[in-house]
């Protein structure tokens, strides 16, 4: 088996129709088990869920599970649950972060614990961890419970690591990648990785899809803490400048701040301390991060791991699937212009 090797770029611009049409059919009976388990005879608890869940998420993740399974023909509808679980997971996070940070808006619309408030939509977060473990369990695979159980767990520590790190500007980049690595790649990784288990494909492939996944997660969140400086809510989905008053110390504020003079840098400490969070600050927040790069180089570490995740794939012969996926990467940086 030959490796072909894709490089990010092109003429026309990338989008998620491709990963859309491929999985179209099996997503319906995905959105069937999702409405499905989120009933409760609680009526708050779907009423919170589907504020969320119906939202308009591009639902990548468990796309992700679906495309791969293509990719490695399997025939059968194992993962049809499992990536409602990985939904269900990722659904819960979210309404744990809008939390834990205050968020106004998220997908668009107002944030469910400001409409809900904030114990509502910790508990229901908690609901839907507890679907996304019956459907693990109820697909029987030891290993699979394995790889999900323990994605979610280091979401957590994740989350925590960045709480921790939450305007401290001498958080380095180190600390930087393992965060996003563990409270988003992981989960990312997780989704690509049970595909191969349940389609009984082998360690190897296992350990490429797991790859995938995981630089795709990294250039993904690499790519939101960029446009959080440079887009509008409109396209983000949220509030833009939400990571600058929240005082979370991204790539891009790492990169000015050490790339800065001592006055700039004084800004930078005061602003993450939440000092100045005016607009008129985050403009001129924008204005450094811009003067020093810091956005076009962030955007090019996303570049880097979008290759390393079309690059773990290669060897996986060509096809529908295959390019949907490449797709999938060009169109998480893509975001970026």
């Amino acid at each position: 088996m030959t490796a072909t090797i894709h490089q990010i770029g092109g003429h026309r611009a990338p989008s998620l129709d491709p990963i859309l049409k491929l999985v179209a059919p099996e997503m319906n009976k995905v959105n069937a088990v999702i409405l499905d388990r989120m009933q409760s005879e609680i009526p708050l608890i779907p009423e919170l869920a589907g504020h969320l869940i119906a939202g308009g998420g591009k639902r990548m993740r468990p796309m992700l599970t679906l495309a791969c399974a293509r990719l490695l023909d399997y025939p059968g509808e194992r993962h049809h649950k499992l990536a409602a679980a990985v939904e269900f997971i990722h659904t819960a996070t979210l309404l744990h972060d809008d939390v834990v940070d205050g968020s106004d808006m998220r997908r668009g619309k107002t944030a469910a614990n400001l409409i809900f408030g904030n114990p509502a939509a910790v508990l229901v977060g908690d609901f839907l961890f507890s679907r996304s473990f019956e459907l693990m369990v109820e697909d029987g695979s030891l290993k699979v419970l394995k790889i999900l159980s323990h994605a979610s767990a280091v979401i957590a520590e994740g989350e925590v690591n960045q709480l921790t790190a939450q305007r401290q500007i001498t958080t380095t980049e180190e600390k930087y990648l393992d965060i996003i690595g563990s409270k988003t790649a992981a989960l990312f990784a997780a989704a690509c990785k049970i595909a191969a288990v349940v389609a009984e494909s082998g360690e190897a492939q296992e350990m490429a899809l797991d790859a995938y996944g995981r630089n795709l997660g990294i250039a993904f969140q690499l790519v939101d803490d960029a446009i959080d400086y440079v887009s509008d809510g409109a396209t983000m989905g949220k509030d833009i400048g939400d990571d600058f008053r929240d005082g979370k110390v991204t790539l891009p504020v790492i990169l000015a701040h050490s790339r800065g003079s001592a006055e700039e840098q004084k800004f930078w400490h005061d602003a993450m301390l939440g000092n100045r969070v005016s607009d008129e600050d985050l403009m001129h927040a924008t204005t450094l991060l811009r003067a020093h790069d810091a956005i076009d180089d962030t955007i090019e570490r996303a570049r880097h791991y979008g290759q390393r995740a079309i690059d773990s794939i290669a060897h996986f012969p060509g096809g529908e699937a295959k390019a949907a996926l490449i797709e999938a990467v060009e169109f998480a940086i893509a975001r970026a212009y």
